[in-house]
């Protein structure tokens, strides 16, 4: 499937008149960053690099495509016959999927003409964006939970498609699993989930519900046990399932106190080794405040698929260089009031010292070393590189792409986290954790 109108009509424009002005295929390097983070929190995690690549990949114009763009007068023949043969031919870099972020840090550099690199621009953004938000969203998530699993459960709060990147972006800042079979299927997230009310609402007692469910899933599964009478209900399923009972789940009620009961009634009748998982409009700060509770496990919807309050990531793709007319590179920036960034192609290290993160050092134009001002010289403090290619010459690095892509992507996210400075894992509205520093 093309991916070609996933953009803005601008793009297309902008293509037209460069076309017409002979500035078209000029080199030039455009680079994603944000200028702030998502929420006021204290570090990002980037998501959605394997599907911006596969995106770039399938970005082609065919008939129907043209067909349409023509009919509707959106740019000229000329333009219609560049698009008809663009295959993006340039160089993408940038940071690893799963990599934590911070403002400034150039997470992704397009390097190419400027027709082939600004006509990806949206899909580019409209990706990483979205991931991105909920990866963020997601790692805080993880840190709350003090290594309880976590389970994606936000398939209905979302459209179709954004439901399946959500639920791969969760698995990557760390959630064990998703209930949405589609990213089980193209990503491997692994995939769980029993019954709904529905489900013993449709019986004519809760036991039926219950023994129908253990019959056909064993008696390891899950029970919701909050449709009636969370005490009643909890007899019920240790009758019905006996002490080998896998778990109950909780979607209401006042959570904190409510599982202490639970466990102290399971344990009571025999169910020692039934576990507890809580859902109901779970967030980070909800799952932080039953981190005392005897909580073995946690569903989360709405508030991971919407970015918990930060939908998009805040992401923007700025061009940073182009080549003058004598074949030199030349920096180029904006400098509107509350927009300014700054010129240049960067590669961006992380420093580090006896394994914690200190600092993000962005290097511009691939020349320059050492420890910027601001971070006095240590031996002992290591730069580690963040800038790795993801495209050469059009083509996707294929350890990037596809289920193997996600399983890397959540193992670096897990190590990424591991390095910062305790001070990034705070809940709290804050500054960044670590400061970002050009040389």
């Amino acid at each position: 499937m093309t991916t070609a109108l996933l953009t803005d009509h601008y793009e297309l424009t902008m293509i037209e008149s460069a076309l017409r002005s002979g500035r078209a295929h000029r080199e030039c390097v455009f680079e994603v960053f944000g200028r702030r983070l998502p929420g006021e929190r204290r570090y990002g995690v980037l998501a959605g690099t394997g599907r911006v690549l596969a995106a770039v990949e399938a970005f082609r114009f065919g008939r129907a495509e043209l067909d349409w763009l023509a009919n509707e007068s959106v740019v000229d023949e000329a333009t219609l016959e560049w698009l008809a043969d663009f295959r993006f031919s340039g160089h993408i870099e940038g940071y690893r999927e799963g990599e934590v972020y911070f403002p400034s840090s150039p997470v992704l550099t397009v390097r190419g003409t400027f027709a082939e690199a600004v006509v990806l621009e949206t899909v580019i953004l409209s990706i990483l964006n979205y991931d991105s938000a909920v990866a963020t969203a997601a790692a805080r998530m993880v840190s709350a939970a003090d290594g309880r699993p976590l389970a994606e459960m936000g398939s209905r709060r979302a459209n179709e498609s954004a439901a399946v990147a959500a639920a791969r972006a969760a698995y990557i800042a760390g959630f064990s699993a998703t209930s949405n079979l589609e990213a089980g299927r193209t990503w491997g997230v692994p995939t769980m989930g029993t019954a709904a009310h529905s489900f013993t609402l449709l019986h004519d007692t809760e036991e039926e519900a219950f023994r129908a469910q253990v019959d056909s899933l064993g008696s390891g599964t899950t029970l919701l046990v909050d449709t009636y009478d969370v005490k009643t209900a909890i007899e019920t399923a240790v009758r019905v399932a006996g002490p080998s009972l896998g778990a109950v789940r909780l979607d209401s009620g006042d959570l904190p106190s409510l599982v202490r009961e639970v466990r102290t009634q399971l344990d009571s009748l025999g169910a020692t080794g039934t576990r507890i998982t809580v859902t109901s409009d779970l967030d980070e700060h909800t799952i932080a405040a039953l981190r005392a509770a005897p909580v073995d496990a946690f569903g989360v919807g709405t508030a991971v698929v919407t970015g918990s309050g930060s939908p998009a990531a805040g992401f923007v793709y700025k061009l940073v260089a182009r080549r003058d007319e004598g074949g030199e590179w030349m920096p180029v920036a904006k400098s509107s009031p509350g927009k300014v960034s700054a010129g240049g192609a960067k590669r961006a290290h992380r420093l580090l010292r006896d394994g914690v993160a200190l600092a993000e050092r962005n290097v511009v134009d691939d020349d320059r070393d050492g420890v910027p001002e601001g971070l006095e010289p240590d031996a002992a403090v290591v730069a580690r590189e963040l800038t790795v290619p993801l495209m050469v010459d059009g083509s996707p690095d294929a350890r990037w792409l596809g289920a193997d892509g996600v399983r890397a992507a959540r193992k670096h996210c897990a190590a990424a986290v591991a390095e910062l400075p305790a001070s990034a894992l705070r809940l709290s509205r804050g500054e960044p954790a670590l400061p970002t520093l050009t040389i």
